[in-house]
């Protein structure tokens, strides 16, 4: 459905002020000198491994283990993942190098 160039601008504007907002909104709950509630520093010590072990049960959910190839392509790109995210520690280059070895795998070794 298209849109006009008004409603386009007011649609950025008003995503561009939420986004905004969601940042600004820690540094008003808790200013500076003000100490952070012990479930909120919890809260931020893990859902961070636990968001991407939900990722990762999310992506691996279909993977076919009993029949050919028996999810290989998923565990030589995990396992890369993993390695280079251990050897180099960045994120970037391990999911994304990740992703490449996935989709090569896919697309060349088991089609």
């Amino acid at each position: 459905m298209p849109v006009n160039a008004t409603t386009s601008f007011l649609i950025i504007l008003i995503m561009a002020l939420v986004t905004f907002a969601t940042r600004a909104t820690p540094f008003l709950i808790f200013p500076k000198g003000k100490e952070v509630p012990k479930v909120v520093q919890y809260l931020g010590k893990v859902l961070t491994p636990a968001v991407i072990g939900l990722m990762v049960v999310y992506c691996l959910r279909e993977t076919k283990v009993l029949t050919a190839p028996y999810g290989l392509a998923e565990l030589i790109a995990g396992g890369a993942v993993v390695i280079l995210h251990i050897w180099k520690r960045n994120n970037l280059l391990s999911i994304g190098a990740g992703t490449a070895i996935y989709m090569v795998l896919m697309q060349t070794v088991f089609r």
